[in-house]
Parts: C-alpha cells; structure tokens; sequence
C-alpha cells in the first residue's frame, strides 16, 4: 500500500498510518497514571531517567546526520532535549544523577534499535526523531501540565523542562510537517520510515509497559 494517497502530503499519511501504534503507548497503565496524577515523583523520575537514554543516542545520532542534506534539517536547535532531561535528573536524584539511573531491558533494547538505523539511514532517523520530538511538542505538553499539579512543580522549571521549549510548540510542528512533506524521499523509502514509526512507538510503548510492570501499577478501575 502507498505511504501516500492522492493529493495527501506524506506529514498526514505518516500520522494516519501510525494512529493505532502511537495510542498503543498512550494507553499504557504507566501513562494513564501519569496523566491521572497517581504517580509520585520517584515513580515518574524512572520515566524522565529512561528517556535520557534515548534522547543521548538521538542527539549523538543527530550530529552524525548533520552531513545529510535531508535529515539536518530535522535537527532544530530549540528541540534537543538533552541538557533539559539532565536538569530535570538532577532535580530528582541529584548531583550524582549519572550513577544513579540505568536503562531498563526495554529501553536497552530500544537503544539499540537507534544504534542500527539511526547513524546511517537518514530515513530512520527521522523516523525515530519525529516519534519523540513530535510526540513531545503535542501530547507531551498536556502531560507537562498534569506533571506539574500532581507533583507540585512550577511551569518550566526543574523537573520539567523536558516538556518545555523555547517557542510555541505548533510552530515547531508546522515546520517538521512542512520538511516531511518537501522531502525528496520516492514512496518505497517513504513505506520504510512509516514501519520504523510503527516499530518507534512500539518499542516506546514496551518501555512504559515494563514501567508498569516494574512499579506494579495496576490498569484504573
């Protein structure tokens, strides 16, 4: 099947081919107590400590692709999210943060997926980029005020800065939708990033499932 339908700009085919997956990893039992407000901070730090992980192979990825004419251009400054998910360690664990997180077998699993596909292919980069950038500028923003109540953390500061950028977030995502859309890629390399989405919000969705695994976190009633 086609990436694209007629008089369809791939931005919208991508989203409506990857609908069903991204709402895999929002229903998890971990998010839903996340957005819920049933989580305590020491519960929600393990997520913001597993995506550092991520977000370090993404970025490093990132500069790799800097050579790329295609892929750089999905790098936008104002996205990495590196030094705010330090920060927002650090608010939670402390100085020390660095020796006091490690990836779960979820999330070491999903680093090594970005180590396959994301230094080389500019195509999987982008994919696994658009999965967390555009999920952060979007739902992400409704999670960072959920946050902030439940855990008693004032807008934009430590804890989370991750979910906050510098300009408005549809800015952002007008201009990412715009270069998916103008992107020189021919319909076989645009069917190939769409199954990399669909396995990117898989292997995020396994990461907060064994989140809900480990912290017991039951479905709400």
């Amino acid at each position: 099947m086609s990436a694209d339908e007629p008089g369809q700009g791939f931005s919208v085919a991508l989203r409506t081919a990857t609908w069903s997956d991204h709402g895999d990893n929002e229903g998890s039992s971990y998010m839903t107590a996340l957005v819920e407000g049933r989580l305590g901070r020491d519960e929600y730090a393990v997520l913001v400590a597993q995506l550092y992980h991520v977000y370090d192979l993404l970025e490093d990825a990132a500069d790799r692709m800097a050579a790329d004419p295609v892929a750089r251009a999905f790098d936008f400054g104002d996205l990495r999210r590196r030094e705010a998910l330090q920060a927002d360690l650090a608010f939670f664990y402390g100085p020390g943060w660095q020796g006091r997180i490690s990836p779960n077998d979820a999330t070491r699993r999903y680093c090594d997926r970005l180590r396959e596909v994301c230094f080389e292919w500019p195509g999987g980069f982008v994919a696994h980029h658009y999965t967390r950038y555009l999920g952060d500028l979007s739902g992400g923003q409704y999670i960072a005020r959920q946050v902030e109540r439940s855990l008693d953390i004032a807008a934009g500061e430590d804890g989370v800065r991750f979910y906050r950028f510098p300009g408005k977030p549809k800015g952002y995502k007008d201009r990412y939708r715009a270069l998916l859309d103008g992107a020189p890629w021919d319909e076989a390399e645009r069917a190939r990033i769409v199954d990399e989405v669909k396995l990117a919000y898989r292997l995020n969705a396994e990461v907060t499932a064994e989140l809900s695994r480990d912290l017991r976190i039951e479905p709400a009633a």
